[in-house]
C-alpha cells in the first residue's frame, strides 16, 4: 500500500469528502421537495424509525450535540411535524414522536431517500455492493476503536 503523500491521499479525507458530496445533494434535494434541512430530516427519519426518543439519544444518533438538537427538534415541533412528552420514567426528560404531518413527511422523505440510496448502489455490480457493506462495517469498527 501506498503512503499517504498528502491530506487527499487519506482514506479519512476521500470518505468525508463523499460523505459531504452525499449530504449536500440530499440536502439540496430535501429542501427543495419536502422543505426541510438535512438536520430536519435526519431528526425525522430517525424519530420514523425509533420513536420515541429522548433528546439526548436523538442528539447522539443523529451526530448534533445537544444544543443543535434541541434547536432543529424545536423548528419542527413549532412546524408541528414532532410532539414533546414527558418521560414515562422521569417527568423531567423529554422525550419526541412524529405528529401524524411528521408520519406523512417521514413516509416521503425516506421514499425519496430509497431512491437516492438505489441509484448509487446501481453504480456497483452486486459483488461490489457486498464488499462495500463488508468494507464499511469493518472500518466502522476500526474507528470506534481509534476514537
Amino acid at each position: 500500500m501506498k503512503e499517504a503523500a498528502t491530506i487527499k491521499d487519506l482514506l479519512s479525507y476521500r470518505v468525508h469528502r463523499l460523505a459531504n458530496a452525499l449530504s449536500r445533494g440530499a440536502a439540496s434535494r430535501y429542501r427543495r421537495e419536502f422543505g426541510v434541512s438535512l438536520m430536519e430530516w435526519r431528526t425525522i427519519a430517525l424519530l420514523g424509525g425509533f420513536a420515541p426518543m429522548a433528546l439526548k439519544d436523538l442528539a447522539k444518533q443523529s451526530g448534533l450535540d445537544k444544543g443543535q438538537a434541541s434547536r432543529t427538534v424545536s423548528g419542527l415541533v413549532a412546524r408541528g411535524f414532532v410532539l414533546r412528552e414527558a418521560g414515562r420514567g422521569d417527568a423531567r426528560e423529554i422525550t419526541l414522536r412524529l405528529s401524524p404531518a411528521g408520519v406523512d413527511l417521514h413516509q416521503g422523505l425516506m421514499a425519496a431517500a430509497r431512491a437516492r440510496d438505489a441509484a448509487f448502489m446501481a453504480a456497483l455490480p452486486p459483488e461490489e455492493r457486498a464488499l462495500l457493506e463488508d468494507a464499511i462495517a469493518r472500518l466502522t469498527e476500526v474507528a470506534r476503536k481509534q476514537a
